[in-house]
């Protein structure tokens, strides 16, 4: 593989180098990225592997000249480049850490970990291996952020002092499907996941575009009152009980962000499940079901529809696995403020998803492989992402206590 330090704002040509890419897990999700890198300049092959074969043997009959393997052990030992793993939330650290002692590049689904150990492991594992590590956040890419992001750099906000990042999405639009699909019969004890751990949705959307981290937080988890067996603590299998959280995060540029985790509420996840709202001394930038809003000292300015992603043609037989409720998040195009001229010409017509967030993950993480530099949510600041969720729900399950977010550095400079 080359690694030639190519221009970020261009397209990778054919010839920069090629990697080919293990996939863990074929679930509903997974498939979204296996058409992306098989549609991939460079790319070259495509191994697939799941818990249940049939799965793996079904998405590898979509991609010509896509193999399988009988287990993840197999694709460790197997000539793979990357690995990127789509499985169970709380399983992705340990994956994550073997890959990269088998020398694997790794792409992750989010969130990074469940532990903040883990995420000291996993900081640790990239620093010694020098692999790469991206952590698939699709708020990174969100449209709100890839604009406000921009405005921070320009210093058209002025000093931001108060950030909102929200995650509504209710457990009834899809999440009973999803975790049904995959739990099996015991799939209420995994379904109670704690909100607060996964964060990184709403804190990605914040500090993917404010270059600080959070350092101390207090948190309110709320009791869930359905009584269907899910988040019911007896049945937990994280002992959790709420649906339902909010926290409030100091950060270390002085200012304060505010997180809400919501799984039981009257919303439409399906319009604008992350949602973002940005105050700074000079501007402000607020976000509602259907409206983007822009303020300064003189002037409100609606750019609604900046942040409306434009669908393309979906083909529905590649939704026929996927819950009608969480449909619309697979098959979102791309908004006005995606700059998509760096992207492949072959993912012109592609399906994408969340926001048009799809496109450009599966692009940046074949282009940190192929170049050997950093993705750009790498293992430091996808600790920054996910670790005060972790922190956050400790401090639900101690009544709100205020509470310290450990520091895990920033990435190395790479030659």
């Amino acid at each position: 593989m080359s690694a030639l330090p190519l221009d970020p704002t261009a397209p990778l040509a054919a010839g920069a180098g090629s990697a080919s890419i293990g996939i863990v897990g074929a679930g509903q999700f997974s498939r979204s990225f296996a058409t992306l890198w098989d549609l991939h300049p460079n790319v070259d092959r495509l191994v697939i592997t799941d818990l249940v074969p049939e799965r793996a043997k079904s998405l590898a009959a979509r991609y010509e000249g896509a193999t399988v393997v009988d287990s993840f052990e197999e694709m460790l030992e197997s000539d793979v480049d990357a690995v990127a793993i789509f499985t169970q939330r709380w399983t992705h650290a340990p994956l994550v850490l073997a890959a990269l002692e088998a020398g694997k590049h790794v792409y992750s689904a989010v969130p990074m970990a469940t532990e903040l150990t883990d995420i000291e492991a996993i900081v640790a594992a990239v620093e010694r291996t020098g692999l790469t590590y991206m952590m698939g956040e699709t708020s990174y890419y969100n449209p709100a952020t890839v604009f406000i992001r921009e405005k921070i750099r320009e210093g058209a906000l002025g000093q931001v002092f108060y950030t909102e990042g929200d995650y509504v999405h209710d457990m009834d639009l899809g999440f009973y499907a999803a975790y049904q699909y995959s739990g099996g019969e015991d799939w209420k004890s995994t379904a109670s996941y704690p909100p607060m751990l996964y964060p990184t949705h709403a804190i990605g959307g914040v500090l993917g575009a404010l270059p600080a981290r959070a350092v101390s937080v207090s948190c309110i988890g709320v009791e869930d009152r359905r009584g269907d067996g899910v988040f019911d603590r007896e049945i937990s299998q994280f002992g959790n009980s709420f649906s339902n959280a909010t926290a409030l995060f100091e950060l270390s540029d002085g200012g304060a962000m505010r997180t809400n985790e919501m799984r039981r509420v009257g919303y439409p996840s399906h319009i604008r499940e992350s949602r973002f709202r940005f105050f700074g001394t000079e501007a402000s930038f607020e976000q509602l079901a259907h409206q983007s809003v822009w303020n300064d000292k003189e002037t409100s300015t609606d750019l609604s529809a900046d942040f409306v992603p434009v669908r393309g043609s979906v083909d529905e037989a590649d939704l026929a696995d996927v819950d009608p409720a969480l449909r619309e998040a697979f098959t979102s195009g791309s908004t006005r403020v995606h700059d998509r001229t760096r992207l492949p010409a072959s993912y012109a017509d592609a399906p994408n998803g969340h926001e048009g967030s799809h496109h450009f993950l599966a692009d940046d993480f074949v282009r940190a492989v192929v170049t050997g530099e950093h993705a750009p949510v790498d293992a430091w600041l996808a600790a920054r992402f996910t670790a005060p969720g972790i922190v956050a729900h400790a401090s639900a399950l101690a009544g709100g206590e205020r509470l310290p977010i450990p520091d895990f550095g920033s990435r190395p400079a790479r030659d």
